[in-house]
């Protein structure tokens, strides 16, 4: 997913970007462990999720980039002592925070990985939540997981973007601002907007879900920043 380091001008290869990246979000996991819990809204729109991949008793979920773990326990009441739930990052240090969160869950299982990689054969359901825009190709990556649950199996995509709806637009200037602030280094200097290339794979990852599902249900939250889409896997 990421492009080859660069060499830097001593011989020393410069970090990736996905290696400054999970140094980045490893530094900030209790911060953004805390904005994934008390952002207002946002339990709401967890629930919604994990409802809407229609989990059973004893299915296996994977949660996609699963951060500092604020869905496991939505997913894990959902699927029971019986069931599995897999959480993959790529990030070392939000993946300490989520294994303090599901310590009382021995049914959650967590995988430090590349959600573009999964090591996982099977699975009744993936939900990814806000990771859509950290993907180069999201269209393929969200192909990917459907392939990985197969037909009948459920997708869930849960993102922010910009908002269309006319009361809230004049919000979207700080939205960007937050867009570029909590963006990892490398991102922020770029020539283009992060904002609109968050907005364009978003666009690209749901659209794909749209492609390989049937029954898809879309909804919006907050003010229309967070949209929510699920669907059955043909």
């Amino acid at each position: 997913m990421s492009p080859n380091p660069l060499p830097s001008t001593d011989g020393a290869s410069a970090p990736s970007p996905s290696t400054v990246a999970q140094s980045f979000y490893t530094r900030w996991a209790t911060l953004y462990d805390a904005i994934a819990r008390r952002t207002p809204g946002v339990g709401s729109v967890r629930t919604e999720a994990a409802d809407a991949l229609g989990l059973s008793s004893g299915d296996t979920v994977v949660e996609m980039g699963c951060g500092t773990g604020a869905n496991l326990p939505y997913l894990a009441d959902r699927v029971g002592p019986d069931g599995t739930v897999v959480g993959l990052d790529f990030s070392p240090g939000v993946l300490d925070v989520a294994r303090e969160r599901v310590r009382d869950y021995p049914n959650v299982h967590l995988v430090r990985a590349d959600a573009t990689q999964p090591p996982v054969d099977d699975a009744d359901a993936v939900l990814a939540t806000f990771v859509s825009g950290m993907f180069a190709d999201p269209d393929a990556v969200v192909s990917s997981w459907a392939d990985l649950v197969g037909p009948g199996g459920r997708l869930c995509l849960v993102d922010l973007a910009r908002t269309t709806a006319p009361t809230w637009r004049a919000l979207n200037p700080l939205f960007r601002a937050l867009v570029r602030v909590t963006a990892p280094p490398g991102t922020r200097t770029m020539h283009g907007s992060p904002t609109a290339m968050l907005d364009e794979r978003l666009v690209a990852a749901h659209q794909a879900l749209e492609s390989r599902c049937y029954d898809v249900n879309a909804t919006t939250h907050a003010f229309g920043f967070a949209r929510v889409r699920a669907g059955i896997v043909e």
